[in-house]
């Protein structure tokens, strides 16, 4: 039976992406795999823990907070104003952060007997990050092939949706009010959002563009 290992962070998009493997695999058949890096919003951590176990889902977490010592961004400094610099790119960025979780979600797989890897990146309506990019993804998926001597697929059910059609997916997946009610996605970290970083902004004008869809 295939299996899938999904790259999880309890956010909207990557729980999109969760509950998608799981209609295509089986939940028996779905892993899950979370990244500690030193990300500001912690409680994005606390609910992926809490979706993969009431998912009933195996989860694994590492801690990839060592990247800390040779990048800096507001991502990971509690004190960072949230800005966007001269060449349109937002100071949350975090340099070589996918291609890290896509490498340790690779070697992780392979001792899983895993080939099909699930991240949430997205083309379309994305804050302006390189490594969300479809370019680079299929780059990431022929060299881990190459490093690895193994057949990965790369999965990004996201890649060409706006967060609307985001929002349509999880409902098409039965999921909409899930996502809603126990996703965490503020990059501030505020229970609830703090309806002002470009993360939460994102989220809500999607939520509102599809529910006025919807009615």
């Amino acid at each position: 039976m295939k299996q899938a290992l999904v790259i999880f962070s309890g956010g909207q998009d990557s729980t999109t992406c969760l509950f998608q493997a799981i209609a295509e695999y089986g939940t028996e058949n779905v892993q899950a795999i979370t990244f500690a890096y030193g990300q500001r919003h912690q409680i994005e951590l606390e609910r992926a823990a809490w979706i993969a176990n009431d998912l009933h889902i195996k989860q694994t977490v590492l801690d990839l907070s060592l990247i800390s010592a040779i990048t800096h961004n507001a991502l990971m400094d509690d004190a960072a104003a949230i800005e966007t610099n001269a060449q349109n790119l937002p100071n949350t960025f975090v340099d070589g952060r996918n291609a890290l979780f896509l490498l340790y979600a690779a070697i992780y797989a392979k001792s899983q007997n895993i080939h099909d890897i699930f991240i949430g990146v997205c083309e379309i309506d994305f804050s302006g990050y390189p490594d969300c990019r479809n370019m680079f993804i299929q780059s990431m998926n022929v060299t881990l092939n190459l490093a690895m001597a193994y057949d990965f697929v790369i999965h990004t059910p996201l890649m060409w949706l706006n967060k609307k059609e985001t929002w349509a997916l999880a409902d098409k997946l039965g999921a909409f009010d899930y996502v809603r009610e126990y996703t965490h996605t503020c990059y501030l970290g505020v229970d609830g959002g703090c309806h002002e970083c470009p993360s939460c902004m994102l989220r809500e004008r999607g939520l509102a563009e599809y529910l006025a869809e919807k009615l």
